[in-house]
């Protein structure tokens, strides 16, 4: 199975709590949302591993996902590093992680709907 991370933005605490109880009320679907206060490989890999596992889920390769991103993704790094530190502190660096087939579908249903 293929996964995929990417940074999203940058959201207030509540609004972010409030769309993660929305998402559990639905049925899963393989695509994640985590948060993190801070923008840095660690906290974000936390956040990975901190989420619901799915069952078919290889952990350890999610997280190499997230390293990978990392590695690969400098500037973007640092532009959302710098808009985490502009929104202040009751805000949360927001980022999502899928698997890649799950991801397509959802997306999918999006433009369909």
């Amino acid at each position: 199975m293929s996964y995929t991370f990417d940074i999203l933005g940058v959201s207030p605490i509540l609004y972010f709590f409030n769309q993660q109880q929305d998402r559990k009320q639905k049925q899963p679907t393989g695509v994640e949302y985590v948060a993190s206060y801070k923008c840095s490989l660690d906290a974000l890999i936390q956040s990975v591993e901190n989420i619901s596992p799915n069952p078919s889920w290889d952990i350890d390769k999610v997280v190499d996902t997230v390293i990978k991103f990392w590695m690969h993704n400098s500037e973007s790094i640092e532009y959302w590093k710098a808009r985490l530190k502009d929104a202040g502190r009751e805000n949360l660096l927001v980022g999502r992680v899928a698997d890649v087939n799950s991801l397509r579908t959802e997306l999918e249903l999006l433009f369909d709907g």
